[in-house]
């Protein structure tokens, strides 16, 4: 006679070092880290955040295949589409490396693949080994505290032209690229991108942390917790935000504001309303001619000369794409100067990795939104169904700031829209985990559910 003893599985050990610990890190390294450093001595270029993801891939795959370091298992609808997302990039990178490639572009798609593989495992990361929503609540809020950061250094360098960020430069990091500037001008005002690689995609990172912030600055008044510092964190990340005058900002913005309002309530619709249009006066007052030059990226389409840089290439983008339509030409193949930019991640997903990479990459957001959703159908405490519906609009961010810019191409945005990726399957999971567990308290006696948990078959 033989007895098979079922446990629970274990969850981390308080105070362990888990799968937050190391998305806390990589936030924190992603953010506040200039862009364009890079480490030196390392045959491909490699930012300490790039680092810090690889090696969370790494822990990932280790967790994986072990019981006992309280990393989730099972079905994940967003670990699905991560799975698809990575099978269509590994297609990808076969096939054209299959043939003959130049040495530059053999390079540049060795190269992509390695983030490809890092980005993944870093969403995975959160995905599996993010337990609780409090463990949830570490990742997120470290991002927010470090957007309002970097949101200091970009109305340093808008105010003032002070650029901080040449004072962050470490013995072991180079820049890749010493020429660029931080500052760009439009409509003779500075547009800034604090430590990211370029304004659009300062704005657009401001543009997904906003929400996060004035969520956490929310909740915690109606906890009666300390909320100053959270709603600092909401008007220096808002100022950042206008000081990148980005097109692609305003319109990320615009579809983030679709979403929360579509599942808030008319008074706090109406309250946001207020604030923001305090904020606006503020603005107009405290910076001239800021809100015109921002009005002005709406009301002269037909003259911009972005707009018409960024439509000019279609005809170019559609011969490359009929030649490789399922697969594509190669990760990472299609770069300037060699070739033309396409202002557009769809294109460019479709040049470089064909219509099965293309709709991997727009499924994948797709999917994450769901998943925080249905995690908001799951949950009872209001909190909780907010910070859902948080994270639902924040991924919109990256559907719609893809048709303005190609994101993939900018890694401190790409790194924050697969940390919110995997957030939304950390979600899903903590819901369903309560959801069971209440169901369990249900059917048990007030007897059974003090006892152990243990059941033995023979």
């Amino acid at each position: 006679m033989s007895a098979i003893v079922r446990l629970p599985a274990a969850p981390p050990l308080p105070g362990r070092a888990d799968g937050a610990t190391v998305a806390a890190v990589f936030a924190a390294v992603l953010l506040i880290v200039p862009a364009r450093l890079v480490l030196k001595g390392l045959p491909l270029s490699l930012t300490p955040a790039n680092v810090v993801s690889l090696g969370a891939a790494v822990l990932w795959l280790c967790a994986q295949l072990t019981l006992t370091l309280g990393a989730a298992k099972g079905r994940n609808p967003v670990r699905t589409a991560l799975f698809a997302y990575f099978t269509s990039m590994v297609a990808t990178y076969g096939l054209s490396t299959w043939g003959y490639m130049d040495s530059d572009e053999l390079n540049l798609s060795d190269h992509s693949f390695v983030l490809v593989i890092a980005t993944v495992g870093l969403a995975l990361t959160v995905c599996d080994g993010v337990r609780g929503r409090q463990r949830l609540d570490l990742v997120l809020r470290t991002l927010v505290v470090c957007g309002a950061v970097i949101s200091v250094i970009a109305a340093l360098q808008f105010l003032l032209s002070i650029d901080l960020t040449r004072f962050l430069e470490l013995p072991i990091l180079r820049y890749t690229s010493e020429g660029d500037s931080f500052v760009l001008e439009r409509a003779d005002l500075r547009r800034v991108a604090a430590t990211t690689g370029h304004p659009i995609e300062f704005g657009v990172t401001c543009a997904i942390l906003l929400p996060l912030a004035a969520h956490y600055a929310t909740r915690a008044r109606l906890r009666a917790e300390p909320a100053l510092r959270w709603w600092v964190c909401t008007a220096l990340i808002g100022l950042g935000l206008m000081f990148s005058v980005s097109r692609s900002a305003m319109l990320s913005l615009l579809a983030v504001g679709v979403v929360l309002f579509a599942g808030w309530s008319w008074r706090r619709r109406l309250a946001t309303l207020l604030v923001a249009a305090g904020f606006l006066v503020v603005i107009r007052v405290a910076v001239p001619g800021l809100l015109g030059a921002i009005t002005g990226l709406f009301t002269d389409l037909g003259n911009d000369e972005s707009i018409q840089y960024r439509t000019h290439d279609y005809a170019v983008a559609a011969q490359q794409i009929g030649r490789h339509f399922w697969l594509g030409r190669g990760l990472g193949t299609w770069y300037a100067p060699k070739h033309q930019i396409f202002d557009n991640q769809y294109i460019l997903s479709m040049v470089e990795t064909g219509l099965f990479g293309t709709v991997a990459f727009a499924a994948l957001f797709v999917v994450a939104c769901y998943a925080a959703l249905r995690a908001r159908h799951l949950s009872a405490d209001p909190g909780d169904r907010d910070l859902c519906l948080t994270v639902a609009a924040c991924l919109v961010v990256p559907l719609v700031g893809s048709l303005t810019f190609d994101l993939l191409s900018f890694a401190t945005v790409t790194g924050l829209a697969f940390i919110l990726v995997g957030s939304a399957g950390a979600l899903l999971r903590a819901a369903r985990a309560d959801r069971q567990a209440d169901r369990q308290a249900d059917q048990l006696s007030p007897a059974q559910a003090s006892g152990p948990t243990i059941e033995v078959t023979r």
